[in-house]
This record gives C-alpha cells, sequence and structure tokens, in this order.
C-alpha cells in the first residue's frame, strides 16, 4: 500500500487516504447499527415478556371450559317418574319445547340435561328446577313454566352484559351493542364462554396499553367487542369477523375500534399498536390452560350445520338437534305442511343432510306437527 501511494501526487494520496478513512467510519457505523438493532430486540422482546407477564399475573380468570351438559339435583329418586310422567309425556314435553336431551339413568337424585347450545339448557334448568320445586308436573305447567325460564334468561343476558360494560370500564356503547355483547354469555368457543373470553381480553389489552403510556380505555373497549360477531354468525352469513366490523360501524365505533376487529385473527395486517395489543390478548386468553377444547368446538358446529340444514325448508318452525346428533326434531307450521306434506318433507330433509352432510351411523329425523283452537268461556 505504501508503495501505491508514494506513486501518488500530494493531491491523490489525499484522496486515497479520505477515500479510507470513510471507508472505515463507514464500517464501524455498519457494526454499530447492528449492535444497536440487536441489543434493541433483545430489550424489546424482554420488555415484551414483562409486560405480558405482568397482565397474565393481574388478570384473575376461570381455568376451565365449559361443558354441554347440566345437572339437575332431585329431592328423591320418586321425583324421576313424576318427570318422566304416564307413558313418558311429561318428559317428552320438556324436550320437545326446550329441544334439550332428559338423561334419567342410575345417577341417584340426579338428572342430566345434555344440550350443545348453552341457552336453550339454561332454560331447561330453571324450568326443571321449578317444576321439581312447585311439584305439580303436567304438560300444561310444563309449557307455562317454560316460558317462564325463557323470559327469565332474557332477563339475565340483559344484566349480563349491563355487568360486562360496567367491569370492562366502557361508557357510550350503542344499546344494541349491549343487548349482542349479553348474547355472547350463552355462547361458546371450543368450550370457552366468549363473553368471558371478550372480558378477559379487556383486561389484558387495557393493562399491556398502560405498560405502553396509551390510552387503556380504547384498548378495554375493543377488546370487549373484538369477538361481538360471534353473537350473530348464525344468523348473518360471513365470518364472525365480517359480521363484527359491520356490526361496529353500523354501530358508529371509532376506525381505530374496527380496525382492531378486522385485525384481531390476522386477516389483515395490524397498522395500530392497539390491534396489536388485541392480538395478543386474545392469543393469551385462548391459549392459556384449561380454556378452550377442540373436541366440543367441531361437535357443536356438526349439530348446527344439522339444525341449519333442516331449518333452510320452507314450513319449518323449529328444529332441534339431539341426541348427540343422532336425531333432529322437526316442528312445522300446521297451516303451511298438512300431514300430507310432512312425509314429503322428511324424505326432503333426509336427502339435504346425506347430501350436505358428513357423519356417523344414521340420524332420525323426526317430525312434529301440532295444531291449536283456543277460546275462552266468558
Amino acid at each position: 500500500m505504501l508503495e501505491r501511494i508514494s506513486s501518488f501526487t500530494v493531491e491523490q494520496a489525499k484522496e486515497y487516504l479520505l477515500k479510507l478513512l470513510e471507508d472505515d467510519l463507514v464500517h464501524e457505523k455498519a457494526i454499530k447499527i447492528m449492535e444497536f438493532e440487536q441489543q434493541t430486540k433483545e430489550e424489546s422482546d424482554k420488555l415484551a415478556r414483562e409486560i405480558i407477564s405482568l397482565s397474565i399475573q393481574r388478570c384473575a380468570a376461570d381455568h376451565i371450559s365449559e361443558a354441554a351438559i347440566s345437572v339437575v339435583p332431585l329431592p328423591n329418586d320418586e321425583m324421576k317418574g313424576r318427570i318422566i310422567g304416564r307413558e313418558g309425556r311429561n318428559i317428552r314435553a320438556i324436550e320437545q319445547l326446550t329441544g334439550v336431551d332428559l338423561i334419567i339413568d342410575d345417577t341417584p337424585e340426579a338428572i342430566t340435561l345434555s344440550s350443545f347450545e348453552p341457552v336453550r339448557r339454561e332454560v331447561a334448568r330453571i324450568a326443571l328446577e321449578r317444576l321439581i320445586a312447585d311439584g305439580r308436573i303436567h304438560p300444561t305447567r310444563i309449557e307455562e313454566t317454560i316460558e317462564k325460564a325463557r323470559r327469565e334468561v332474557d332477563a339475565t343476558i340483559k344484566s349480563e352484559c349491563e355487568r360486562a360494560v360496567l367491569s370492562a370500564g366502557v361508557n357510550g356503547v350503542h344499546h344494541e351493542l349491549i343487548k349482542l355483547l349479553g348474547r355472547l354469555r350463552y355462547r361458546t368457543s371450543y368450550g370457552q364462554n366468549v363473553l368471558n373470553h371478550s372480558l378477559e381480553v379487556s383486561y389484558l389489552a387495557g393493562i399491556m396499553a398502560s405498560e405502553l403510556g396509551l390510552d387503556p380505555t380504547v384498548a378495554r373497549r375493543t377488546g370487549l367487542l373484538h369477538d361481538i360477531g360471534k353473537a350473530l354468525d348464525h344468523e348473518i352469513e360471513g365470518s364472525h369477523i365480517e359480521i363484527g366490523v359491520d356490526v361496529a360501524r353500523k354501530y358508529k365505533e371509532s376506525e381505530a375500534v374496527i380496525h382492531a376487529i378486522a385485525a384481531h385473527h390476522g386477516d389483515i395486517e395490524a397498522k395500530t399498536v392497539i390491534a396489536c395489543l388485541v392480538q395478543a390478548a386474545d392469543a393469551i386468553s385462548a391459549a392459556r390452560p384449561g380454556a378452550r377444547r377442540e373436541n366440543i368446538e367441531n361437535y357443536i358446529k356438526r349439530l348446527e350445520k344439522l339444525e341449519s340444514v333442516a331449518a333452510s325448508f320452507n314450513g319449518v318452525d323449529r328444529c332441534y338437534a339431539i341426541q348427540a346428533g343422532r336425531e333432529i326434531r322437526v316442528i312445522v307450521k300446521p297451516e303451511v305442511i298438512n300431514d300430507e306434506k310432512m312425509t314429503l318433507l322428511a324424505r326432503d330433509i333426509c336427502k339435504k343432510i346425506e347430501e350436505d352432510l358428513e357423519y356417523p351411523g344414521q340420524i332420525k329425523v323426526n317430525m312434529i306437527r301440532e295444531s291449536r283452537a283456543v277460546d275462552f268461556a266468558k
């Protein structure tokens, strides 16, 4: 190198040395930047772990998933016979009106209620407890008690949604969104109660936002509403994310909330810190031990699909999948479907089930048509 420099003029030597010096500085600068980036990444990972672990520690939650059965205690085993009724008329009335299976076996002083739909199961549980306490068990009384139980569950849904909004510390939520939140009380996802999951995500997102110096109110609001589409996903076509975005936009939620709802499963790229926090909180709530079960979600989807196939036919009033999907009870509108059409409709439903669904064994399609004439003597 010295020989090469000696052949340069003074100006050329100065230029050459300056170039070498600049190259050294660039190299040193690049090394410093790489070291700083690595250090920043390590510190960021450490800080993120600290924030997430702190959030988990500060959030108390149930560590169990919800099952598809409820157990009703009996005062004595003699009550089982009264619930079954003469030739099974009482148990048939309860199962037909609620769409819930009553399992009466050798279990002492207990009856098991089985249904994938939590609202139906709760209505049946309340009604059965009232009937047992009252002692008068016959089809007319059963019908009255179940109707009262339905109204009570509706009132519970309303109180639950108000409790959820207060617990999350969220204000100014549209009253229609509050109603939808209440419906999540009786909705499960992989066995996890969706309203409790939404509250958990709200707490976690709020805590992490506070630790990062962000507004925790927006984070809590988004966490509470992120799964709002699940309250309507069995009524409206589309994923719960699409439905949730449409509902939030309809009821004038902010763009920050709408974007976080749209991005919480990674369907679109999260462009805000709040959206990333809701993603993280959602994953934490779903991934903790005991939160979810894969099998129960697949089971529920199969039964919901079975009911939707039967309900798609004209003249069907209500339908209930029972016996773990081995039977579907279809209640038709008597003014639309007569006795002759019932046979044809049952055949059509069977054909559509065979074409659209995959299932083990066979499915019994049970058609029910009831017409009434009511008058009052004055």
